[in-house]
């Protein structure tokens, strides 16, 4: 058997072997992929409350655990996919699932609140590329409405990591402490890792590999960054997914504090979560049929509508778990048809420069949804009122922005490329 090459672009037979990879195969690696990142962040919540008491860290301090794995993300996001147009995504995806488990480990060992956080940043920035690479490989496949419709069906597998994940950081707080939650995610790291190295060929085409040199970087990274009919789009879903991270910042202490219900936050949280994933699941099934753009603005003007009637309930002062669940888990579930569309619709321009793109487009999306998520985060104030009016400020503002990148005009169908 021929040894495959350690970088580079896709040998005529790793293309041949990328093209013919079944469909599903692909879906749940990828899923998989990204799966180690929501797992880094979904795990901890269940545990936030002894980490900070452990680590000396009160109040809303401890949401820097999450906040600072977001934000790393986002800073992180640049690099992996520059360094995959030029080497392949093959060995960048194989070196951050070795730095995500090593790092983990090191978690678990830290004694000092402050180390912990600047470890967890360290872990999110060098292993962007669990995040970032997944959307390039699609792209490298198909295009159009079929990458969403792919996109939808990964994030279906890859949301129910959000729900089994406090599920999992719950049953290790049962029988060990919170430092095993990062022993897990080790060990995990390292199943999906031989899995990669074992499954998935490169995908990078001989002709669309690019050189790493400060001109044609700086190139692709202004594309990426400007163009009208892509950039409304990327904006937009940071607007919308940062006030979802301000939900995952606060999460724990909403339940908790706000609402008396600390038992049964995984349940909470995962029932929230599953309406995303069920979302996902319908997405990939509509999304051919009637077209990427209207099935994600259809599912922004209804999470707006939903947002005006989560501010209401926030505002009357005597909201309930009953109240505040149903509104908060269809909102999520609308950003199921949100985000995948999103995405796929922003990444549609740039079929020779996949990896670049996907690199900017997760940079500003991440770093802008992480920066809005710690801040709403900090204006918890032991109500869901902060929550609620970021729900609706950043849901108009997104609508705003597709506007923009539509030229005024929604629920538009393209005729999608074919795939080469």
């Amino acid at each position: 058997m021929a040894r495959r090459p350690m970088h580079g672009p896709a040998t005529p037979a790793e293309e041949r072997s990328f093209a013919a990879m079944s469909e599903r195969k692909l879906v749940f690696l990828m899923a998989a992929l990204m799966s180690l990142q929501a797992l880094g962040i979904d795990s901890m919540l269940p545990a936030l409350g002894m980490i900070g008491h452990d680590l000396g860290a009160p109040g809303n301090d401890r949401q820097l655990v999450i906040g600072a794995y977001l934000l790393g993300s986002g800073l992180g996001a640049l690099a992996p996919g520059v360094l995959a147009d030029r080497y392949g995504r093959r060995p960048m995806l194989l070196g951050a699932i070795a730095i995500y488990a090593a790092l983990s480990l090191l978690c678990s060992l830290v004694t000092q609140f402050e180390v912990l956080i600047a470890l967890r940043m360290t872990q999110a920035f060098l292993t962007a590329g669990l995040s970032v690479l997944p959307a390039a490989i699609i792209r490298d496949r198909v295009g159009g409405d079929r990458m969403a419709r792919m996109m939808s069906t990964i994030m279906v597998v890859f949301m129910v990591v959000p729900v089994l994940a406090p599920f999992l950081g719950q049953t290790v707080l049962l029988f060990a402490g919170w430092r095993y939650i990062f022993v897990l995610m080790a060990a995990l790291a390292t199943v999906v890792g031989v899995w990669t190295w074992r499954g998935l060929p490169e995908s990078l085409h001989a002709e669309d590999r690019q050189p790493i040199a400060l001109a044609p970087v700086l190139r692709n990274m202004r594309e990426s960054f400007l163009r009208r009919d892509a950039i409304g789009y990327v904006i937009g879903s940071s607007l919308v997914f940062g006030a979802l991270f301000g939900f995952l910042n606060s999460a724990q202490q909403l339940v908790t504090d706000t609402f008396g219900m600390g038992p049964y936050f995984p349940f909470i949280f995962g029932g929230a979560a599953a309406g995303m994933a069920l979302a996902n699941f319908f997405n990939s099934r509509i999304v051919e049929r009637f077209g990427a753009r209207r099935v994600s603005h259809t599912a922004l003007l209804a999470f707006i509508a939903t947002s005006v009637l989560q501010v209401l309930a926030a505002s009357s002062g005597e909201e309930k778990l009953w109240q505040f669940l149903p509104l908060m888990a269809t909102n999520m579930a609308l950003l199921g048809f949100v985000g995948a569309n999103f995405g796929s619709i922003a990444m549609q321009p740039f079929q020779h420069i996949a990896g670049s793109a996907s690199s900017a487009q997760s940079f500003l999306r991440m770093v802008t949804s992480a920066v809005l998520g710690a801040l709403i985060g900090q204006a918890f104030d032991g109500t869901a009122r902060p929550l609620a009016w970021a729900l609706l400020i950043c849901g108009v503002l997104s609508l705003l922005l597709v506007l923009f990148s539509e030229k005024g005009r929604l629920f538009r169908r393209l005729n999608p490329p074919k795939p080469r």
